[in-house]
């Protein structure tokens, strides 16, 4: 599929670029398409999912210092026993993480039901933080995969340029000697 529509999109690249030879009355079976004729709706489209790959990763990392945040003041404010906020957004960090270091726990029913929501939404952020980064690697190699069989394409449709070429002159030649 994307195979066809690159070839579609190749050969009416490569039409728009014969077009101003046709209106000059040159034959364009003897002229060379330019090399700089790219796909700019798929150059279009990749930076587009490229920006959104990246977005997803900050907007991921802000929403995971949010809840880091929002848990550390909760664990102060809910437990006695955390003296300060950094204690509080430590005993956040490690419950969210999974952790458990143990030199920080909570101590109060309320603390320790608040602690089952800091480790389910911790669990959650941190997935989706993890999947951004991942995203954002398999986007690279994707990006190389599509530029390799786009070059492996566009050297295949030149051998084919110059057989037809070489077959039209055999032709003509042909032609010519009867």
């Amino acid at each position: 599929m994307v195979i066809s529509s690159r070839l579609a999109s190749s050969r009416k690249c490569l039409k728009g670029s014969l077009q101003p030879a046709r209106d000059q009355g040159l034959d364009v079976r003897q002229l060379r398409p330019h090399s700089g004729c790219e796909n700019t709706k798929m150059r279009i489209k990749q930076t587009r999912i490229h920006r959104l790959v990246r977005q997803g990763l900050v907007y991921s990392l802000l929403l995971a210092v949010a809840i880091l945040g929002l848990g550390g003041v909760g664990f102060w404010l809910i437990d006695p026993r955390i003296d300060s906020l950094g204690d509080g957004l430590w005993l956040a960090f490690t419950t969210a993480a999974t952790v458990g270091y143990g030199d920080l726990i909570p101590h109060t029913p309320a603390s320790r039901i608040f602690s089952v929501l800091v480790v389910l939404l911790g669990l959650a952020v941190l997935s989706l933080v993890t999947a951004s980064l991942s995203a954002i690697f398999v986007e690279k190699e994707v990006e190389a995969e599509e530029r390799e069989i786009e070059r492996t394409l566009l050297a295949e449709l030149r051998v084919l340029r110059e057989e037809l070429h070489s077959l039209r002159e055999e032709v003509r030649e042909l032609r010519n000697t009867r």
